[in-house]
C-alpha cells in the first residue's frame, strides 16, 4: 500500500475539520474539484513536458487496478500518538480509500502556464489529502522531462544518455529523474534499477578507475575491447586526451576494425570544441571514420547548443547532474517546477458551483470552474494556441482512448457532451487568462483537440493498459515536432498563447465583482 501519510500535515488538519463539519452540516462540505496547473515555464523555456501521471496512478492503484492508497494500522497508531486528532476521525481514516475521479492530459504532452494539467473530483477530504503526493510526483518529473527535452533539442535530436544517478536528489529522486528524463528524450540511463523498473535501456561503459587499474592505458583499452567487442567505448581523457588516450584508442580501434567491429571514444573533460575536432581528425586520418565520439562533463542545453554552433563533431551526449536536478550555476537553471493545486468548484446545496482565488498579483488569481483545454492547430497540424473553456458536460474523453465515460457529477455547470464550443471556419475572439484587455481573434483552420481525458472514475481505474514509457517518449517527439521553432529556442523563446473563452472571462469577472462587493 502507498501510505496516505505521504502528505502535508495541514492536509490532515483540514481533513479533520472537513470531516467534523460534515457531521454537523452534511451539505456544507461535500464534493469538490481541484486543478493542478503551473504559473511559470522552467528554464525560461517556451514549453514544458507533462510527466508523472503514470507514477501517480501507480501509487493509487496496483497493477491489477485495485486501490492501493490509504492509511495502515501503523499509520493510524502514529497519528494517534500525536494527540492531535480525534479517535473517531482516525477510525474514519483507517477505512479511507480514494473514491474520486481523475482527469488529466496525456503524459508526454507539451503544456503551458495557467492551463489545468490534472483535475481531481471527489470529496473534499480525499482531494485535500491527495494534494502533496500529486504535486510531488508531477512537479519534479515535469521539471526533469522538460529539461531533458530541451537538452535533446539542443543536441539536434542526437542520441542522449542520462548519467545523473550519483547526483540526483536521493534514491527516489534518482528513479523519478530517470523515468522523466527518458520521457523527455534520453535514450537510456546509467541507473540500473530504473532501467529494470521502467524498461529503459541501461547504458554505460567505463570510468577512469578502470583505466587506472591496469598497468597501462593500452592494457585497459585492450582488456575492455576483448570483454565487450560489440559495445566498446574508450574513455580517453584519463591521462592526456590527445597524446595518450587518442593514440591508444586508435591502436585498439584498428584491432577491432580488423575483426569487423566498430567503437567509440568518450571525452569527459577539457575544451570539448577543440578536443573533439582534434580527435575526429586523428580517427579519420587513421582510417577509423566509423568510430564515433561521445562527450559528457556537466553539460547543459546552453553548452550543447554552443558546441553544435561551433560544428563540433559529436555523435552522442551524456548528461547527468544538469538534467536530473534541473541544473545549477547558470541563468537557465530551475530548482523546482511551479505547479500548484487549487479549488475550482465546490458543492453547494447539491450543485457544483465555480470558485476562484483572488490576489493582488493577477498571475495568482485563479480561473474558476471545471474546465476543458482545447488545442488549436493550423492546416499543417502545427500548434497555435490552447484555449480554456468551461466544461459544461457530464462526459469527457476517457484517458488512453476515444471511449466516452460519464462524469460523476457536473450539476450547476451545464450539460451536454464533450463537444468543442467552436469549430473549423469559426472566427472567434479569445482573452488573456488575467481577464484584462489582452485578446486575440483567429479563424480556426482545424477542429480543436480536447486535451483533458478521464483516467479514474469513482475510485476505479478505467484502464490498466497505461502507455509504455517508449510510447510516451514517442508522443513527446511528436509534440515537439508540432511546435514552431520559435517556441523551441533555448534562449528567449516566443510565448505560446494560452487564452480563455468569452464565457469563461465573463464568469471570472462576475466572481471578481461579487467578491469585491461582499468584501
Amino acid at each position: 500500500m502507498t501510505s496516505a501519510l505521504f502528505t502535508d500535515f495541514y492536509a490532515l488538519t483540514m481533513a479533520q475539520g472537513y470531516w467534523k463539519n460534515s457531521l454537523k452540516n452534511p451539505k456544507g462540505f461535500g464534493r469538490a474539484a481541484f486543478e493542478m496547473f503551473f504559473r511559470k515555464q522552467p528554464f525560461g523555456s517556451g514549453f514544458s513536458v507533462f510527466a508523472g501521471l503514470g507514477s501517480l496512478l501507480e501509487a493509487l492503484f496496483d497493477k491489477d487496478g485495485k486501490p492501493n492508497y490509504g492509511f495502515s494500522k501503523d499509520d493510524i497508531a502514529y497519528l494517534h500518538s500525536l494527540n492531535f486528532f480525534e479517535s473517531a476521525f482516525l477510525d474514519f481514516l483507517e477505512g479511507f480509500r480514494f473514491t474520486g475521479s481523475i482527469y488529466a492530459m496525456d503524459e508526454g504532452r507539451v503544456v503551458f502556464p495557467q492551463e489545468p494539467l490534472i483535475r481531481i473530483e471527489g470529496g473534499l477530504v480525499e482531494c485535500q489529502i491527495l494534494e502533496a503526493m500529486l504535486l510531488n510526483m508531477v512537479n519534479f518529473q515535469t521539471l526533469i522531462a522538460t529539461k531533458a527535452a530541451r537538452v535533446h533539442i539542443a543536441t539536434g535530436m542526437q542520441p542522449l544518455m542520462e548519467f545523473g544517478l550519483r547526483r540526483a536528489q536521493g534514491p527516489d529522486g534518482g528513479l523519478s529523474a530517470s523515468r522523466a528524463a527518458f520521457i523527455g528524450g534520453a535514450g537510456g540511463t546509467s541507473n540500473v534499477l530504473a532501467a529494470k523498473k521502467f524498461g529503459i535501456p541501461p547504458l554505460g561503459t567505463m570510468a577512469h578507475a578502470w583505466v587506472m587499474s591496469f598497468p597501462s592505458e593500452l592494457d585497459a583499452f585492450r582488456a575492455y575491447a576483448e570483454l565487450y567487442p560489440d559495445n566498446t567505448i574508450f574513455l580517453i581523457d584519463t591521462y592526456d586526451t590527445l597524446k595518450s588516450g587518442l593514440k591508444n584508442a586508435i591502436i585498439v580501434g584498428k584491432e577491432l576494425q580488423q575483426k569487423g567491429k566498430t567503437f567509440g571514444v568518450r571525452l569527459d573533460s577539457g575544451d570539448m570544441a577543440y578536443l573533439t575536432r582534434q580527435v575526429r581528425r586523428g580517427l579519420d586520418d587513421a582510417g577509423l571514420k566509423e568510430a564515433f565520439i561521445t562527450v559528457s562533463n556537466d553539460l547543459d542545453e546552453s553548452i550543447i547548443q554552443a558546441l553544435r554552433d561551433a560544428d563540433s563533431p559529436i555523435d552522442s551526449w551524456g548528461v547527468g547532474t544538469q538534467m536530473v536536478t534541473g541544473g545549477y550555476g547558470s541563468a537557465i537553471s530551475t530548482a523546482a517546477f511551479t505547479g500548484v493545486y487549487k479549488l475550482m468548484a465546490k458543492e453547494c446545496d447539491g450543485k457544483m458551483q465555480p470558485t476562484m482565488k483572488l490576489s493582488d498579483n493577477p498571475d495568482k488569481t485563479t480561473t474558476p470552474g471545471i474546465k476543458q483545454v482545447w488545442r488549436l492547430k493550423d492546416a499543417q497540424g502545427m500548434y497555435q494556441a490552447d484555449i480554456m473553456a468551461l466544461d459544461p458536460h457530464p462526459t469527457s474523453p476517457r484517458g488512453g482512448g476515444d471511449k466516452v465515460s460519464p462524469r460523476p457529477f457536473g450539476e450547476g455547470l451545464g450539460e451536454g457532451c464533450a463537444t468543442a464550443p467552436f469549430h473549423t471556419g469559426d472566427t472567434v475572439r479569445f482573452w488573456h487568462p488575467s481577464a484584462d484587455y489582452r485578446r486575440f481573434t483567429t479563424t480556426l483552420e482545424e477542429e480543436p483537440e480536447p486535451l483533458i481525458k478521464q483516467f479514474v472514475q469513482d475510485g476505479k481505474l478505467l484502464s490498466t493498459n497505461y502507455p509504455s514509457l517508449q510510447d510516451i517518449q514517442a508522443r513527446v517527439t511528436k509534440e515537439i515536432d508540432s511546435l514552431d521553432t520559435s517556441y523551441k529556442r533555448i534562449l528567449n523563446p516566443h510565448i505560446y498563447k494560452v487564452s480563455i473563452t468569452e464565457e469563461l472571462r465573463e464568469l471570472k469577472l462576475q466572481l471578481i465583482r461579487s467578491y469585491l462587493e461582499s468584501a
